[in-house]
Formats: C-alpha cells, sequence, structure tokens
C-alpha cells in the first residue's frame, strides 16, 4: 500500500532533494519517492510499503527516469524481501512495469540475483534480504558516481566542440536530480556548464504530452539558478533556423547495441532538425542504459501511454470529472496516438556520452567497445 504526505520544499536546491530513499520505522522498512506527478506545485512523498505500490508508482510516473527506475527496481526486490513478499512474483511485477526503459529491469535483476544467491549460500531469508538492499544501495551509489563522470565527459565535449564556453544547449524532457542517484545525464552537462560559467542558455523544451520539461526541468534549472527559457516542442525549429542552439543534449531510456537511441518522444525531430542545421546531437546516459540484447532500434519496444494523456491536461490540486482526472483540451471521444518515446538512428547522433566516456562516431563497435572496457576496469 502506498500513503501520500506533503512536503514544503523551501528553496532546497535539485541535488538536495531525495528523489528517492529507503527508511526502517518501527512499522518496517519502506521506500520514499517524490511524487513527480505533483510537481511543480506541491513537493509530496510518496510512501510504498510493498512492491505493488511501488509498480503503481512507476506506471504512473510518479516515479520515472531511465537510472532512477533501475534504482527503484531494485529497491522494490530488497523492499518485497524485507517484508516477507514473493520476492521473483515482486521482482516480475517491477521489471515488467515499464517495457522501454531497460535500466528497470537491470536493476530488478542485480538484487534478485543478490538475493537468491545469498539465500542459496546460506538459507536464512533475512541475510538475502539485506543481500538485495546492499545491492540497491550499490546501484544507487553507482549511479551517482556515474553522474559525475558523464557530467565532467560531457562539459569537456562540449568545450571541445566550442571553445570558450557560452553554450546554449537544448534538452528535451527531464534528466536532472530527479532521473538519477546523482545529478542526473544530460542535465548534469548543462549544471556542470552553468558552475563552471560557460553556459549562456538552456533551452527547456517543454516535451509533450506529460510536459516534463516544463513540469521537471524547468523546475531543476529555477532551483538551480540556471539561464533557462522554456519552449514548445515545435517552436524548437525556429530556435535552430534563427542559430540560436549550439548543442542538443538528451538522455536515454535504452540504448539498442548499434547506437540507436529511445528516448522520450520528440527526440527523433530534434536529431533531424540537428543535423540539418549542423548542430551536435549528444546522448547522455550510463552504460546500463545499453542494451547489448536489443539489436538495433526496431527491436526496442516503445510504450504506448493512455490517450488521455493527451486529450486532457492535469492540474494539480483542482478537482475534476474528465475520465482521465483532468481538464478536457479535445472534443469527448477524442482518439490519441500517445507512444512514450520515439527512436533515433545512431547516424544522426553526434556523441554518446557515458561513465566510461565518449563514443563519437556512434557504431555498434565502438559502443561495444565502450562498455567491455567499462566491464574490464570494473573486474581489474
Amino acid at each position: 500500500m502506498a500513503d501520500q504526505q506533503a512536503r514544503t520544499g523551501g528553496h532546497m536546491r535539485p541535488t538536495e532533494i531525495p528523489a528517492i530513499r529507503w527508511e526502517e520505522p518501527p512499522e518496517g522498512p519502506v521506500l520514499v519517492l517524490l511524487d513527480q506527478t505533483r510537481l511543480p506545485a506541491e513537493e509530496v512523498e510518496l510512501v510504498c510499503t510493498d512492491a505493488s505500490a511501488l509498480v503503481e508508482a512507476i506506471r504512473s510516473l510518479a516515479v520515472r527516469g531511465a537510472p532512477l527506475l533501475g534504482i527503484a527496481g531494485a529497491y522494490g526486490v530488497a523492499l518485497a524481501a524485507a517484508r516477507g513478499f514473493e520476492v521473483a512474483e515482486a521482482a516480475s511485477a517491477l521489471a515488467g512495469a515499464r517495457p522501454t526503459a531497460v535500466n528497470l529491469s537491470v536493476g530488478v535483476r542485480r538484487a534478485q540475483a543478490a538475493h537468491q544467491a545469498a539465500l542459496a549460500r546460506t538459507g536464512d531469508p533475512t541475510a538475502a534480504a539485506m543481500a538485495a538492499l546492499a545491492a540497491a544501495r550499490a546501484l544507487h551509489r553507482e549511479d551517482a558516481e556515474a553522474s559525475a563522470r558523464m557530467a565532467a565527459h560531457g562539459l569537456a565535449l562540449l568545450d571541445e566542440l566550442q571553445p570558450g564556453g557560452g553554450h546554449r544547449i537544448l534538452t528535451h524532457c527531464n534528466t536532472g536530480s530527479l532521473v538519477s542517484g546523482g545529478e542526473g545525464t544530460a542535465f548534469a552537462v548543462a549544471l556542470a556548464a552553468h558552475r563552471a560559467g560557460r553556459l549562456r542558455r538552456l533551452w527547456v523544451d517543454e516535451t509533450r504530452p506529460l510536459l516534463q520539461g516544463a513540469r521537471l526541468t524547468a523546475y531543476e534549472a529555477a532551483r538551480s539558478g540556471m539561464a533557462y527559457t522554456l519552449l514548445t516542442d515545435n517552436a524548437a525549429g525556429s530556435l535552430f533556423a534563427a542559430g540560436e542552439v549550439d548543442a542538443v543534449l538528451i538522455g536515454a531510456d535504452r540504448i539498442a547495441a548499434d547506437g540507436s537511441v529511445a528516448n522520450k518522444v520528440g527526440s527523433y525531430p530534434l536529431a533531424v532538425l540537428a543535423r540539418y542545421h549542423h548542430v551536435p546531437f549528444i546522448v547522455v546516459a550510463p552504460l546500463t542504459t545499453v542494451d547489448a540484447d536489443t539489436p538495433d532500434g526496431a527491436s526496442i519496444e516503445v510504450e504506448q501511454r493512455p490517450g488521455f494523456e493527451v486529450t486532457e491536461v492535469a492540474v494539480p490540486q483542482v478537482p475534476v470529472t474528465a475520465a482521465g482526472g483532468g481538464i478536457a483540451v479535445a472534443p469527448l471521444g477524442t482518439q490519441a496516438y500517445n507512444p512514450a518515446f520515439d527512436v533515433t538512428p545512431p547516424e544522426l547522433v553526434t556523441a554518446i556520452v557515458t561513465e566510461a566516456g565518449v563514443v563519437s562516431p556512434v557504431t555498434a563497435e565502438a559502443l561495444a567497445e565502450s562498455c567491455a572496457g567499462s566491464r574490464q576496469v570494473a573486474v581489474d
């Protein structure tokens, strides 16, 4: 089950807002989430006491973003184990909650493997639950470390492409601390540029249909004191035509073995615009987002979201009676095409930035070499 408790945020920086945390009150362990569906109107915590509550939070996008979904999935397995639920059943439900973001299943499998190994070794369910929690905490810590390294690699690449700073960056969806154990992926690069005094402007796509750029990226940019401007997705072309964009930075929910990138719908048109206007199109994502088992973009399952997310606008704290819970902006009965993601082919991607470095040009061979090199370093 899940309970909600309102919190006031004051003037905290985004990195001080816990997107996810594990707590152990006297009544038993819980997973506490910052409910991202309520931002920016209010900061509300969602307290999950079992895996089914977490599954619902994932599906409703209360918790979202590829790296954070992996962390949440791992903690969900640990929560099921600690609470005495069937771990395999919980893991299956969690892994299938959203199909496109590969990090979710990666995190679930990692915690589940730790649980199974400890159970086989000790026969002690408590020890196995502790092993699953340790795996989740390790993944959480590793993602924070990866975020810092991606920010450094990404800023170095921007400075190489445009020496002297003054970067005007266009970003899509939300890729900051709300999606990460650290400061994010693409947003972390922009934040690093801002802190170094080399960010001139962050252009923020509002990102239809859920307005995650308007609601979340603008929220994080404002709290970080960044120079930012919000625009509708279909205004991006005019920015390119006016020469106002130096680079596009996006995250990813799954990167196929050939370098195809699945990201929030609207990313592919930006890649096409960037190529036409000779602007670098850069993807920033941890290696956990690279899926060697998915050969190409055509093999990526694209999540289809409910139509009411397009035909209605949800306004927090406003009582409404529409079917999806929002205010209708289209005639009753209107059908909507609402894919959550689109796929950008590797030939339109200038570079993929991971914690291991920069992959450019983006080829299957270069991506595999980067992943293999990172695994070798981890083993050594």
